[in-house]
């Protein structure tokens, strides 16, 4: 499957949940997508497996992970040490794009994966540009030299106010460290990893 490149807003509508972020059309229309509304039948019961299903796809929508790739993710997380459902969201805050995002340079994961695939991102001084790279502690994640007056990454600094404590921001540098790994409380993300555990444990 390749990655999905439509309307957010309908993906948002699907799972009830502004997954990308502030959206106008969630407000106005905060139930699922289709030409028949709100319709009594949406409201039947979802089966336990269906449930968990919309769980992960909420989860690779919200992070833009392929399927394999979420797959072979979940399968590395159950080898570590740890909460296997909250390593996995750990495993997805420590990827090169999330952690741009984070930061502030870009104010979507859709924009910060195309700065890094577009080599305007660097790693510790070298310029890095896969998306899924793994960011580790210690690790400095900057703005290329030639890119740090891209009108795209200034206004994206000017308006970011969101500030998360495993990561160091350098705004003079356009840097930034990644300090720690996050806790599960410090990950806002609206997602209910035990149901994705589950859903891979049948």
């Amino acid at each position: 499957m390749a990655r999905y490149r439509g309307p957010k807003s309908k993906i948002a509508r699907r799972f009830r949940d502004p997954i990308f972020g502030p959206d106008k059309a969630m407000d106005k229309r905060p139930y699922g997508p289709g030409q028949h509304g709100p319709s009594k039948r949406r409201g039947g019961k979802q089966s336990e497996y269906s449930i968990q299903l919309a769980e992960k796809q909420k989860a690779k929508y919200t992070y833009g992970i392929l399927e394999r790739q979420f797959s072979n993710m979940f399968e590395k997380a159950s080898r570590m040490k740890g909460i296997t459902g909250e390593v996995l969201l750990q495993l997805c805050e420590t990827r090169l794009d999330n952690i741009v995002f984070r930061m502030g340079v870009s104010p979507t994961r859709r924009g910060a994966r195309q700065l890094v695939s577009h080599k305007h991102i660097t790693v510790n001084g070298s310029v890095v540009n896969i998306p899924s790279y793994t960011v580790r502690i210690g690790d400095v994640v900057g703005v290329r030299e030639k890119s740090k007056n891209l009108e795209a990454i200034t206004n994206s600094l000017a308006a970011n106010s969101k500030k998360y404590d495993w990561l160091d921001w350098n705004p003079a540098e356009t840097a930034g460290k990644l300090v720690a790994v996050p806790s599960r409380e410090m990950i806002p993300e609206n997602i209910k990893e035990q149901l994705i555990v589950e859903l891979y444990s049948k």
